[in-house]
């Protein structure tokens, strides 16, 4: 179709001149659905539309082409070697519409890839650099025979897991283009961990070949445990005469319930230590960090005020003192 005179291939895909390379594909994914042969069997109109808009594509899509096409009008195809078109497709070779559309767009430049389904992110791939199919496309592309350059399958999702399935790992069945697959979670992962599906990603269309599948983990966050580095902490809230006559006190840790020893006369803030039983390392275990916080009664009862009536008619020295000598300018 290039030889047939000059078109507007702008108005063709229906997308302004400045339309950059992501508007120019989504145009032409919209067109090239509606006017497929598979969509309209039959319908000669529809097929040479659906030539028409491909070849439109393959020229805005490639930036030299675009830019010889941009400077020289109609006579862009004789500014430079190689000219659009789309010429006979063999659309048999695929298994669907969307196999044709992935290798197209892959062909032409843009990202092909499969699907993926069971977990958030989809994938994304790489395509074929280049110009048309070939013995398919006129003009472009690589010579009949000659081998192309590596293409880049690998894919990538990400996958949110609860802060309890990062702590103790798991199995997770998850749907990869159709396919069921069972992923190992190893226990200890953190927010950012990446795995790798071997032979899962996307597959190219025509030679079976099909790269890997990385899942980036999401951990979610706990309501009480946070990480600090390497450890793991929580806020572990504390009465007044607890933290002034110190005393045992029972906490819940990951691996169930625990006892923790507070000093007598401890302040609210300070940090108690349980060793060895925070997130699960390479090394072993991290530390649990449990961060001491007053936690005032919702409402006193006569007794309570009365005994704190008589612990402030008690107390003998000033705990402003040392502050007040030195806020003084």
């Amino acid at each position: 179709m290039a030889g047939s005179g000059y078109r507007d291939y702008f108005k063709v895909l229906g997308v302004d001149r400045g339309a950059d390379a992501d508007a120019i594909k989504r145009a032409f994914r919209k067109l090239a659905r509606q006017y497929h042969p598979d969509v309209n069997p039959g319908d000669k109109t529809a097929e040479a539309k659906f030539k028409e808009v491909s070849e439109a594509y393959e020229v805005l899509s490639d930036p030299e082409k675009r830019k010889r096409y941009e400077q020289f009008g109609q006579y862009w195809n004789q500014a430079g070697s190689g000219g659009a078109g789309m010429g006979d497709v063999d659309f048999g070779r695929y298994g669907n519409f969307d196999d044709f559309i992935n290798d197209l767009l892959g062909r032409f430049g843009g990202q092909g890839g499969g699907g993926f389904g069971g977990a958030p992110g989809g994938f994304s791939g790489g395509g074929f650099p280049g110009g048309g199919f070939p013995g398919g496309f006129a003009g472009g592309g690589f010579p009949r025979g000659a081998s192309r350059p590596p293409v880049n399958l690998d894919a990538e999702a990400t996958v949110k897991v609860s802060f309890a399935e990062a702590f103790r790992g798991g199995e997770r069945m998850l749907s990869v283009n159709d396919e069921r697959v069972q992923v190992r979670i190893p226990a200890g992962v953190k927010n950012g961990s990446r795995l790798r599906l071997k032979g899962k990603g996307n597959l190219q269309p025509g030679t079976g070949r099909r790269g890997d599948l990385y899942l980036n983990l999401e951990v979610q966050a706990h309501p009480v445990w946070r990480f600090d580095g390497d450890q793991l902490r929580a806020d572990l809230p504390v009465a007044l005469d607890e933290l002034a006559l110190g005393g045992i006190v029972t906490v819940i840790t990951p691996d169930g319930e625990a006892e923790v020893s507070i000093p007598a006369g401890t302040s609210p803030g300070r940090s108690l230590r349980l060793k060895g039983k925070g997130w699960p390392l390479k090394t072993g275990r991290g530390d649990l960090l449990f961060t001491l916080s007053l936690q005032w009664p919702s409402q006193w009862s006569e007794t309570q005020r009365s005994l704190l009536e008589r612990l402030r008619e008690e107390r003998g020295d000033d705990p402003r003192r040392d502050w007040i000598q030195t806020a003084r300018l």
